[in-house]
């Protein structure tokens, strides 16, 4: 099963830097996959049905995957498919979900959106709690250009800079913001983390770096839950 996995994978990225990076990631994951006995639960904290149809999850010729997403509100979609299902919840507090119900849990970016580090511990304790391995990545907050504003070194900005750039330009996933009160909402929402207190989070956890140009840009924690 994964052996077409990880072809159908290949065929589908485009060859920008990006895609190569994640593409290398993925393919650990699938690597992962690959020691695991089928039918194989996953559950997505924070994912979308497009990530795993481009992936080839989706397809006929994959049929021993059962895919869950997890969001906080259900997002729509032109077509269902019988190997992806949505929920409705929240990733640092996961009570819709029995301990061990999941084979693995999968989360990409989504830690350093829920909130301060006591939240995040509250997430990571939760995916450890419902899948028996995991697999998370987060970007690094050392990586000079900060990811979701796609702007050097905007993490370290005193807040007013970030607020003012903000409602002055648009940056990376964000367009110019009219309101300075969600611009400083915007700006302090996201709570980037560094190598040491990502692995504090999952203290078992291998942890594998995607580099550019010899730079951490991101860390992936994964193992087998406690």
């Amino acid at each position: 099963m994964n052996t077409i996995v990880r072809k159908i994978y290949d065929t589908n990225l485009t060859d920008s830097w990006a895609s190569k990076l994640r593409k290398k990631r993925f393919s650990l994951f699938t690597s992962i996959l690959d020691s695991m006995p089928s039918p194989i639960k996953i559950l997505d904290v924070g994912g979308t049905i497009s990530f795993w149809e481009n992936l080839g999850f989706l397809n006929e010729e994959v049929k021993d995957v059962e895919i869950t997403l997890l969001n906080v509100k259900f997002i729509e979609v032109s077509s269902t498919h019988p190997k992806i299902k949505q929920v409705v919840g929240n990733a640092t507090n996961m009570a819709n979900f029995q301990s061990n119900e999941f084979d693995i849990v999968y989360s990409n970016s989504v830690i350093e959106h829920v909130g301060d580090y006591e939240q995040q511990r509250q997430m990571a304790t939760e995916v450890m709690r419902v899948g028996k391995k995991y697999f998370v990545q987060t970007p690094n907050l050392f990586f000079p250009i900060e990811p979701h504003f796609v702007f050097p070194l905007f993490q370290f900005m005193p807040i007013n800079i970030r607020v003012w750039l903000l409602t002055n330009f648009a940056l990376g996933w964000y367009d110019k913001v009219a309101d300075k009160q969600l611009a400083r909402s915007i700006a302090t929402s996201i709570k980037l983390l560094n190598k040491r207190k990502f692995l504090n989070l999952f203290p078992e956890a291998q942890l594998y770096k995607e580099k550019f140009f010899g730079l951490t840009k991101s860390f992936t924690v994964y193992g087998e839950s406690l």
